[in-house]
């Protein structure tokens, strides 16, 4: 674990290399989920009157990353890896500045939209120097790593948001984010080696973004992967629209929302944690079926038995089966990405950014959805997971045939 990574003339260790990529993906889950025990009082703050409409601070997130990351992949495949994640870093941060001053919703809006747009260079630009620096189950096994690190982030964030609001209002939030935004840039300004070349780089033009955007699209394996990872990721986001309403007012968990929220994002990370340890065995396409298989009959079950409740289930049956959910996208998170990206390694950065936003877009379609639908029960959000989970693992039952009949 501690040994060498070669990287251009320099050389960082594997430890710290994963620990610097973990803490960029990260900051897109502290932006997100430390927010969540504020929604509420953000709301009042600004005069929303619709609670459903509080959600929006969420999925506005990752529509300005969405429409970001189209950008940042050709950016750094023609100017580095680094430079890109500087101005990303850069607009997160002016983002971060509005959000803390904002007035009105429309403002607060105006403000996550651009630390999304920021944040999808911290999305894009880190799997590119993963994908720079390893491949095949080597980057399956490191991916899965640093997603045991990256979701520690989402168990303590809201933890963290609360913690601020026993003595601050909810713009103290947007403070720290920004006090950690700046040690990490500086940690990875004075530590993390360019890891693309001049002499690989690019050049940036339309044409040369053109060709990478085609050849994309056209690759049928990284196409099914980046539209099944969407459907499923948009569950996900359904769930992190909707998380504070159903634990926090459904169940009235008030202040004990954190904890709840914390205790399943770690049914994540050790997901994460075991994928790397079965990756090298099984491959990421196998776990990925077997995960999506779980994940689709434990939600048939699960929505069979809230419906016959009213769409109101015991608070510690729901806990269950949203741990055995968030198991399956441990695995999901750390190997659908690799597995889009993996035939395109020539063209890392355009290839990531395309998938990336191809895949958040229709993740935010597909959450804003099921978020909007929450009308008091969890009956929404169930079906949400296994109506997505059903769809995704159709298109990867028909990725094994295809890849099988290629063969």
């Amino acid at each position: 674990m501690g040994r060498k990574v070669k990287i251009r003339e320099s050389q960082v260790s594997k430890t710290e290399f994963i620990g610097l990529m973990a803490v960029f993906m990260s900051l897109v889950a502290l932006t997100t989920d430390s927010v969540l025990p504020a929604l509420a009082q953000i709301g009042d703050s600004l005069g929303v009157q619709n609670p459903n409409n509080n959600q929006m601070i969420i999925s506005i997130f990752f529509l300005g990353m969405a429409v970001g990351m189209l950008f940042y992949g050709p950016f750094s495949d023609s100017f580095g890896r680094k430079n890109a994640i500087y101005l990303g870093i850069s607009i997160f941060i002016f983002g971060n500045l509005i959000s803390l001053l904002s007035t009105n919703l429309t403002s607060i809006l105006v403000g996550r939209a651009c630390q999304g747009g920021g944040l999808a260079s911290c999305r894009v630009v880190t799997l590119a120097m993963i994908r720079d620096t390893l491949q095949g189950r080597e980057m399956g096994r490191v991916m899965s790593l640093i997603m045991v690190i990256f979701m520690i982030v989402p168990a303590i964030a809201p933890s963290i948001g609360q913690t601020v609001l026993f003595f601050a209002q909810w713009r103290a939030i947007f403070g720290i984010i920004l006090i950690v935004t700046v040690v990490a840039t500086l940690w990875f300004l004075f530590r993390q080696p360019e890891t693309l070349p001049k002499e690989k780089r690019l050049a940036f033009s339309v044409p040369t973004i053109r060709a990478g955007f085609i050849e994309t699209i056209r690759n049928p394996i990284t196409r099914l992967y980046t539209l099944a990872s969407g459907v499923i990721f948009g569950a996900f986001i359904g769930y992190l629209s909707c998380a504070q309403q159903i634990l926090q007012n459904q169940y009235k968990l008030g202040d004990a929302f954190s904890l709840y929220f914390g205790g399943l994002s770690i049914a994540i990370g050790f997901s994460s944690f075991v994928t790397s340890k079965l990756v090298m065995r099984f491959g990421m396409e196998k776990l990925s079926f077997f995960s999506l298989l779980l994940l689709s009959i434990s939600s048939s079950i699960f929505y069979l038995y809230a419906r016959s409740n009213f769409g109101q289930p015991a608070l510690y049956l729901l806990m269950g089966y949203l741990t055995i959910t968030f198991f399956s996208y441990g695995v999901l998170f750390s190997s659908f990405n690799a597995l889009a990206i993996q035939p395109l390694g020539h063209i890392a950065g355009i290839a990531n950014s395309v998938i990336a936003s191809v895949q958040t877009l229709l993740s935010v379609a597909v959450g804003g959805l099921i978020g909007q639908c929450y009308d008091g029960t969890v009956l929404p959000l169930v079906l949400g997971f296994l109506l997505c989970g059903l769809s995704s693992l159709s298109v990867v039952v028909y990725i094994r045939k295809f890849s099988s009949e290629a063969n």
